[in-house]
């Protein structure tokens, strides 16, 4: 090769292995992350054939939190955050001084020093960012409380963990001077302010400039330059939240997407981040796996038990007694528990840390990677076996009233998505007179379509049970207004299931989807491009007559 392509080697193996193994696991069921970490197992360093560049892979998994939790942020607001700080900020220090307890425990029983031993603790203590919020989507979750508080209680983790890497140096960089006290107590304050300073900085300045410029470049009606407005305030802000500020790069992220939350262009940037985020999401979990050497569980089976155990069993329970300590109900504890359950990429630069100024042992970098694997792969599991599933009815603002929200009434015609097509639908419908029940799983959507007369169910209409929840199987017409063709597909597919006998209208952007939905069990599909070459070639003849 004329020159160095070890970026694009590094993409195109992480991706093209992950692929496969997630292909394969998905064909075993179970979780695809299982077949990622399998993939980062397979191009790493420990095993056979070719290595991909560790180093490459870990700054692309970086790009992968960064847009996740912009994305996330883009669904928070502050006054969600502030809500749960009562719970968050006590609990998440309560958990993490157990988990790190437990972590000098091991330590200190493995015969390391007592330093190695609490930043060993320390870093079992703070859970997965990228592992936490894929959970939480992939059930709904986020917007819940029970999201809510686990997101928070993660913001609070992130915190601490900026104030322990700063910390850190200065603590063991500078061991036998005199002036090491009043140099930390120096450290501490200057990590403060610079935080304070951020938080600031995003909401003062930050929140007036951004939401501008992206609607500054929406009006522009070009769909690239909006997608590059949206990557590069996430990435931007993030870089120069670590550089500025010191804060870290997740953080950063999480309060620029908070900030353009509070836009009414808020669904449609998160829309345009979702196949990036979705890519770099895989590729943190290759990462981790390329930094794992299975050796480890043959040499140190006992160690690695007991550091699983800390993560899986002492921080849950930790987490689980906290919750229910503030009174809140088992599934919202047993949540909360569940989604700590596991650690990630904090963990690791810590780790790294601790080894690079001499505190810790490489053999307790070893058995973080072991447990942070392990860990990983038994959540999917956990969350399965212990959380139950979101309801259909389940609704943000009011879950605790949940229980005694009457069911939706039948109104025999349903439409998914309330959207600029789906919006006209239902005013449409409604300005009739007439019943509509829509489904649609953005709350600033939902709320309109409340707002028209409808009665609205928030949840994913690609799950069985939101469609029933809706009343399919007594429904006379469904009408699918949603532009994405995979997820239309599915829903058709399912209520052809459910109601043999319903009139099932969908929306298509190509040949090809029309095909497939009506292969699926779609009565009649409505191409957007001939629907208005019909209506244009119509008033062209009609103007000559």
């Amino acid at each position: 090769m004329p020159h160095d392509t070890s970026l694009i080697g590094t993409v195109v193996a992480g991706l093209g292995v992950a692929f496969l193994m997630g292909a394969l696991a998905h064909r075993l069921r179970i979780s695809p992350i299982a077949g990622y970490l399998l993939a980062g197992v397979l191009v790493g360093p420990f095993t056979p054939g070719f290595v991909a560049d560790t180093g490459l892979a870990l700054q692309l998994a970086e790009i992968g939190v960064i847009l996740l939790m912009f994305g996330v942020g883009l669904h928070f607001s502050l006054k969600d955050l502030l809500a749960v700080r009562r719970i968050a900020v006590p609990g998440a220090i309560v958990q993490m001084a157990v988990a790190t307890a437990l972590g000098i425990m091991l330590g200190l029983w493995l015969g390391w020093s007592l330093e190695g031993s609490a930043v060993f603790g320390l870093a079992l203590s703070v859970a997965s960012t990228v592992v936490l919020l894929r959970a939480l989507q992939a059930r709904d979750m986020v917007e819940t409380e029970k999201g809510r508080i686990a997101v928070g209680w993660l913001i609070v983790e992130d915190l601490a963990m900026v104030l322990a890497l700063v910390l850190l140096p200065a603590m063991f960089g500078a061991r036998g001077d005199e002036g090491a006290s009043a140099g930390l107590l120096q450290s501490a304050g200057i990590v403060m302010l610079k935080v304070v300073a951020f938080v600031a900085f995003m909401l003062v300045v930050a929140r007036r400039i951004l939401p501008w410029i992206l609607h500054w470049v929406a009006h522009s009606g070009s769909r690239e330059l909006f997608r590059l407005a949206v990557l590069a305030t996430a990435l931007g802000v993030a870089f120069g939240a670590a550089v500025v500020f010191d804060v870290s790069f997740a953080l950063g992220a999480f309060f620029a997407g908070m900030i353009l939350g509070e836009t009414q262009l808020s669904r449609r940037a998160a829309e345009e981040t979702l196949p990036l985020r979705d890519a770099f999401a895989v590729l943190f979990f290759v990462s981790v796996g390329m930094l794992f050497d299975p050796k480890v569980l043959i040499e140190q089976p006992l160690p690695v038990l007991a550091t699983v155990a800390i993560i899986v069993f002492g921080k849950s329970l930790a987490a689980y007694a906290i919750v229910r300590a503030f009174g809140h109900p088992n599934q919202t504890a047993m949540t909360v528990a569940v989604s700590l359950a596991q650690i990630g990429e904090f963990s690791f630069i810590l780790a790294g840390l601790g080894v690079a100024l001499k505190v810790m042992p490489e053999e307790a970098r070893d058995l973080i990677l072991a447990g942070s694997i392990l860990s990983i792969l038994f959540n999917p599991i956990f969350f399965s076996l212990m959380v139950k599933p979101i309801r259909a009815d389940e609704v943000p603002e009011a879950e605790a009233e949940e229980d005694a929200a009457p069911a939706p009434c039948n109104a025999g015609v349903v439409l998914i998505g309330y959207g600029r097509v789906g919006s006209h639908i239902g005013s449409m419908i409604c300005g009739r007179g007439e019943g509509l029940t829509v489904i649609e799983d953005q709350k600033d959507m939902a709320a309109a379509a409340g707002a028209a007369g409808a009665t609205v169910i928030i949840g994913d209409a690609t799950k069985e049970s939101v469609l029933r929840k809706a009343q399919l199987d007594t429904a006379q017409t469904l009408l699918i207004a949603i532009p994405e063709g995979a997820e239309a597909g599915a829903i058709v597919r399912r209520a052809r299931a459910i109601n043999p006998k319903l009139v099932i209208v969908a929306r298509a952007h190509s040949d090809e989807e029309v095909e497939d939905l009506v292969r699926r069990g779609a009565d009649h599909v409505v191409m957007a491009e001939r629907e208005t070459a019909s209506r244009m070639a119509e008033r062209a003849m009609l103007a000559r007559a």
